[in-house]
């Protein structure tokens, strides 16, 4: 009983298993290999063949093209005795030579060869014994040469010759016929070869795949998720910690991985805040002062100018227009980069100056408004600029209601009446964008967008305690 029960409980370990199923499937996918190589060959062969039997067709055709090119001119020459028809004579002339060769060295059998050699001397003999003394004769002015049994003789040459080159095509196209039947018969044992083969190399895995399922797949599944959830942009998912001491290790390096991913994200996010602010602040104090300095002084400049001088009048008021054109549009310009509201007065002074630009009316509403974090107040805004900026974009709403609500977290919401229909939007839409600000800071994103229903993104960021306690 103890033999037994030690017998019982023996496993094939994951290594040898491994090997085995390995080396089985490598023993059939060889034997299938072998019999598709096979097939594969053979179907080549007959491809071949047929690719040389079309290739004979189109020598024949342009052989035949050539002949009738050749007779066409000279019965033009004989009809009217004008050089002019003597163009496609001399031309099907000059062919013949390079014709003939690559005519008969395209006959696929050594019978065809004989007919293409054939047919060659004859059009060659149609040339030189009939063709080229006739057209002589003519530009001798000979009578003879218009005569009605002259022409009967040629025509009776040339029809003969284009029945011999019909008759060629006739058996190059039956054998062409018999070719693609051997090709496809070679095509239906290539997949047949390749089916079974398919079949036993999946059925082999199958069987692999079941005995590998409790050992590997199980413990995998879960770092897979967390994987998958983290390459969609959360990066506070972790993996939770594993008996197997490889799915362990994977875990702690995963975790640690997306702890200073979420951190050099939070930096960057800062970083990029401060530089767009301190930009801001340049535009507002450099570039925007001096623009103002410079259209004062263009009004003073105008008041001081004569009302005889008109047309410097007129010059005065165009560059106080384009000034104060230039100021507003830097004015736009540093808000965009980042708003000075924004550093003054705190994310709801910002969040309304936003709404009260926007094209399409907006509500704000806040409840418990406080300062908090710099980084956070900058992502939070630029969250509902976004979002605000995708609804004028694409919603066709009609009102936009924003709440910003600092009670516990910052919880933001920003809701349309619009087409909805939000979630099934493609990735560049700038919902990626959306969730990476969150994620940056520990926060959650949640879209519930029916269609026909509107849109509601709701936005959870954590907040830090305030300094006094409260």
């Amino acid at each position: 009983m103890r033999a037994r029960h030690e017998h019982k409980g023996r496993r094939l370990g994951l290594t040898s298993l491994t090997i085995a199923a390995s080396g089985l499937l490598a023993l059939l996918i060889g034997v299938a290999f072998t019999v598709l190589l096979w097939a594969i060959e053979d179907a080549n062969s007959s491809t071949s063949a047929r690719r040389a039997s079309r290739s004979a067709l189109v020598e024949a055709g342009d052989m035949e093209q050539l002949l009738v090119d050749m007779e066409t001119g000279q019965r033009g020459y004989v009809i009217t005795g004008q050089d002019a028809f003597l163009q496609p004579w001399e031309d099907a002339r000059c062919r013949f030579p390079a014709e003939a060769r690559r005519f008969t060295g395209s006959a696929t059998s050594p019978a065809h060869r004989r007919a293409a050699e054939e047919i060659t001397r004859g059009i060659e003999s149609f040339i030189e014994d009939y063709s080229v003394p006739l057209v002589e004769a003519v530009r001798r002015e000979d009578p003879a040469a218009s005569s009605l049994s002259v022409s009967v003789r040629g025509k009776e040459r040339v029809d003969a010759l284009r029945g011999r080159i019909d008759q060629y095509v006739k058996n190059e196209r039956e054998q062409l016929a018999a070719r693609e039947d051997a090709a496809e018969a070679n095509g239906r044992q290539a997949v047949l070869a390749a089916g079974v083969g398919l079949t036993a190399s999946m059925a082999l895995v199958a069987v692999f795949t079941v005995l590998q399922h409790r050992a590997v797949v199980r413990p995998v599944r879960g770092a897979a998720a967390a994987a998958q959830r983290f390459a969609a942009g959360n990066l506070g998912v972790r993996i939770s910690p594993s008996r197997v001491a490889e799915i362990g290790a994977l875990g702690t390096s995963f975790n640690t991985m997306a702890a200073s991913l979420q951190d050099s994200r939070r930096r960057t996010m800062e970083s990029v805040r401060a530089v767009h602010q301190r930009t801001a602040r340049d535009l507002h104090d450099g570039a925007q002062q001096r623009l103002v300095s410079l259209m004062i002084g263009l009004r003073l400049a105008r008041e001081m100018l004569p009302d005889t001088e008109t047309a410097t009048a007129d010059l005065l008021d165009q560059s106080i227009g384009n000034a104060q054109t230039a100021i507003n549009e830097l004015r736009e310009l540093a808000s965009g980069i980042y708003p000075l509201v924004l550093t003054v007065k705190g994310l709801v002074a910002a969040v309304r100056d936003l709404a009260s630009r926007c094209p399409v009316p907006a509500v704000v509403e806040s409840v418990g408004e406080r300062r908090t974090d710099p980084a956070i107040e900058a992502n939070a805004y630029f969250v509902v600029a976004e979002a605000v900026t995708n609804v004028v974009k694409h919603a066709g709403a009609t009102r936009i209601d924003i709440r910003l609500d600092f009670t516990d977290d910052l919880r933001i919401e920003v809701a349309d009446d619009g087409a909805g229909g939000a979630g099934t939007a493609p990735a560049g839409s700038g919902m990626t964008g959306l969730a990476d600000r969150v994620a940056a800071f520990d926060g959650t994103l949640t879209l519930d967008s029916p269609p026909g229903g509107g849109t509601t993104l709701l936005v959870r960021i954590p907040l830090p305690a305030p300094a006094d306690g409260r």
